[in-house]
């Protein structure tokens, strides 16, 4: 990226030079895998742009970044993922339950669960098998694991640290990524936004570092021209009981909403439906209790305001990859525009 001028006429024939050696003149992008959210955004993430995804802790952020980027990777992509929560074995019990999920998806049984992982990798009875071989018995492990040998090299792991892990660290592991095998069609995934270092000689306020940090993130997805994802914390507010989490109930600066491409929010259906259904239908409670309504609430390259719901398998680590629009009316409140 450079602050040098270029001409629209340069811009045209930089694209021509691409189209005609078989190459994008356009950023790539990367379906998340998850029908319908792809749809509106208009076949997936675009290289170039930050999107943030925020909830409450335990709706599963998280497990929704983690299949997004199982799915790029299975596709022939690239992931890079910087946690600063997990360690890499907890992230691997996760993966592999994602892809046990994928496999026996249809089959008419359901995946490994999230204790059956742990079991294995926990190892209490110190058995000397090795992974495959202890959980080639359970659904889909032997396929799992196969898979996510597969395309294991290509699902890099930065673990983190809230001492020293600043937009410079990370950066200079996107150069090396960039450099590296990998090739150019990556995903970058930060776990999450609010740990990211700021280094400073005088102590700021919050509002101060997430807008520092916002914003260095968004001039790194353009930079590398790749999808840069962020997992952001809400607010007291945004998690206080029968709240809807909205835009402005992200914890930090309003730079949060103005410097993101994309914001996806997730909420419990629980928690965000309108009480006449609950009143109405008290059957209705356990069932919305299995949902999470993922909202596209900021969309610049399509269309807005759009809640979608998925249903969760947390048990299983992961969530069921085909949903719907809500059909139930939710908590009213004003949708964040531009």
């Amino acid at each position: 990226m450079s602050d040098g001028l270029e001409s629209l006429r340069q811009t045209i024939e930089r694209a021509d030079a691409a189209l005609v050696v078989g190459s994008a003149a356009a950023p790539t992008v990367y379906p998340t895998g998850f029908d319908p959210l792809d749809t509106y955004l208009g076949g997936g993430l675009r290289g170039g742009e930050l999107t943030l995804i925020g909830g409450a802790q335990g709706v599963g952020k998280t497990t929704f970044a983690l299949q997004v980027l199982r799915n790029v990777v299975a596709a022939g992509g690239n992931a890079l993922y910087f946690s600063y929560e997990h360690d890499s074995e907890t992230l691997l019990t996760k993966i592999i339950g994602i892809e046990a999920a994928h496999q026996t998806f249809g089959a008419g049984f359901d995946g490994i669960t999230m204790r059956q992982l742990r079991e294995v990798l926990e190892n209490a009875g110190a058995d000397t098998r090795s992974l495959r071989e202890r959980i080639v018995r359970l659904p889909g492990g032997a396929s799992a694991i196969d898979a996510v040998y597969g395309y294991g090299d290509r699902f890099q792991i930065v673990r983190a640290a809230t001492t020293g892990t600043d937009l410079a660290t990370i950066r200079r592991h996107l150069l090396g990524f960039a450099r590296g095998h990998f090739g150019p069609h990556s995903i970058v995934v930060i776990d999450y936004l609010q740990k990211v270092v700021v280094p400073t000689v005088q102590p700021i306020v919050e509002d101060e570092r997430v807008t520092l940090i916002v914003e260095g993130l968004k001039d790194l997805a353009l930079e590398f021209s790749v999808p840069v994802v962020a997992i952001v914390a809400a607010n007291a507010e945004g998690i206080a009981p029968g709240a809807r989490l909205r835009i402005h109930h992200l914890r930090g600066s309003t730079a949060l909403g103005y410097e993101a491409d994309v914001v996806l929010l997730l909420n419990e259906k629980f928690n965000v439906v309108a009480r006449h259904h609950l009143v109405y239908d008290v059957g209705n409670a356990d069932r919305f209790k299995s949902y999470i309504v993922l909202s596209l609430e900021k969309n610049r390259s399509g269309i807005a305001g759009v809640d979608l719901e998925f249903r969760k398998r947390f048990d299983q680590g992961h969530l069921e990859a085909v949903g719907d629009l809500v059909p139930e009316r939710l908590l009213d409140e004003r949708i964040f525009t531009e």
